[in-house]
């Protein structure tokens, strides 16, 4: 049976289910992202946002359902040609060996090279305008065992950004960033014009960088739509266990939500 999906559809999950060791982690899950648009997985640790992704950048199989990529099934890409189409930063990245900066970025421009083929001007080209973007110009030479947890998230979005894929998974990218860096990447990442689909933590940044939102809960999704939609106090009272009190920025006209101290907790 062919399914076909609308041509402004850049990813599309259907029915999507994971399951491991008789735990059921994903339940049919819905969910899709058109071109140029930046969607959000927001839910509580353990809800199953990192595992969704997973499917979607082909660490993990879906159990049921399935996953299409410019209306073509995910499994029918090869590897490098998967590279081609979409890059991913994710949490637990771990880099063995001693590569400096500058090397570590120009890995992302392996899936348009052939086993051999040197690096060319364009490719050099791309590396230093990626590592300005991020603010690292002047650390190319610099091991990337030794920075901190913020440089290391800020090199892999270079290398991200110079795989030059139209469809971008983040899995936290703004983890280990301080609040300058985090409104630099999430900024960058919004005039990238990429779809972007990412796991956040943070609610308001969710709200200020998001086209739309897919709420998890127990990896189920409990609703979806735009962050005035989807960021109500009863949703988030239910999902968060949190009271909070939402509001519309009187500037930007995006949602902003304040935390309610509870009771219990002395000021």
């Amino acid at each position: 049976m062919t399914v076909k999906l609308g041509v402004d559809k850049h990813v599309e999950l259907k029915q999507v289910g994971y399951e491991t060791q008789g735990t059921c982690i994903l339940e049919q899950i819905d969910l899709h992202v058109q071109k140029g648009e930046f969607v959000g997985l927001l839910g509580p640790n353990g809800s199953g946002k990192s595992t969704l992704l997973k499917q979607v950048y082909r660490t993990l199989s879906p159990t049921t359902g399935s996953i299409f990529l410019l209306e073509k099934e995910l499994g029918r890409y090869q590897q490098k040609q998967l590279a081609k189409e979409l890059s991913a930063v994710v949490q637990e990245t771990q880099i063995q060996f001693d590569f400096n900066v500058y090397e570590l970025v120009l890995m992302g421009r392996s899936p348009h090279k052939s086993m051999w083929e040197n690096e060319n001007k364009h490719d050099i080209a791309l590396v230093d305008q990626a590592l300005a973007q991020v603010g690292l110009q002047s650390m190319g030479d610099r091991s990337y065992l030794s920075l901190s947890g913020g440089e290391k998230q800020r090199v892999l979005l270079a290398r991200a950004i110079v795989q030059e894929t139209d469809l971008l998974l983040l899995d936290e990218p703004t983890n280990h960033l301080d609040i300058h860096h985090q409104l630099g990447m999430l900024q960058l990442l919004k005039q990238q014009q990429k779809s972007v689909l990412a796991a956040l933590h943070d609610l308001n940044l969710a709200a200020m960088f998001c086209d739309r939102l897919y709420m998890l809960e127990k990896g189920v999704i409990v609703c979806s739509g735009t962050p005035q939609e989807v960021l109500r106090p009863e949703i988030l009272e239910r999902v968060y266990k949190i009271q909070t009190e939402v509001t519309v920025h009187p500037i930007t006209g995006r949602v902003n939500i304040n935390y309610m101290i509870p009771d219990h907790v002395s000021s």
